[in-house]
């Protein structure tokens, strides 16, 4: 087991990652009968493609002798209405000043087209990815 998910009442779940007891809160959002009171699950998708890039690009990057500490990602959600499913996130990654070639940064864009959430992501979601540097 990955993963424990506790649903509390009123739209709230609790998800507990196994190995670490690090938890982590659910509400539903505004528009759909939740408070808004913490991440949707759905903001959680679009919070975990942007994670993962910024994640396998760390793992190039180090590789690399390069260190992108710092590199941030603002993600906006775009939910479709009918059905109501995620139909765009779009990622905006921001570097902190580092000075690469252009091979290096090319190398570290394609990796983060790479990342395993993007990939198990429906090709009906729009991945809309811009690269800061």
């Amino acid at each position: 087991m990955t993963v424990e998910v506790l649903y509390e009442g009123s739209l709230h779940t609790e998800a507990t990652h196994i190995q670490s007891g690090t938890k982590i809160s659910t509400d539903a959002p505004k528009d759909n009968h939740g408070k808004g009171e913490s991440f949707s699950p759905t903001d959680m998708v679009a919070s975990a493609l942007a994670s993962c890039m910024l994640t396998v690009m760390g793992i190039k990057a180090s590789s690399m002798g390069i260190d992108i500490k710092g590199t941030k990602a603002e993600v906006t959600k775009i939910m479709n209405a009918e059905p109501r499913r995620i139909g765009e996130i779009k990622v905006i990654i921001f570097f902190p000043l580092l000075n690469l070639e252009d091979k290096q940064k090319t190398i570290l864009e394609r990796v983060a087209y790479t990342c395993p959430v993007g990939a198990t992501l429906s090709p009906e979601v729009k991945q809309t990815i811009q690269f800061n540097w």
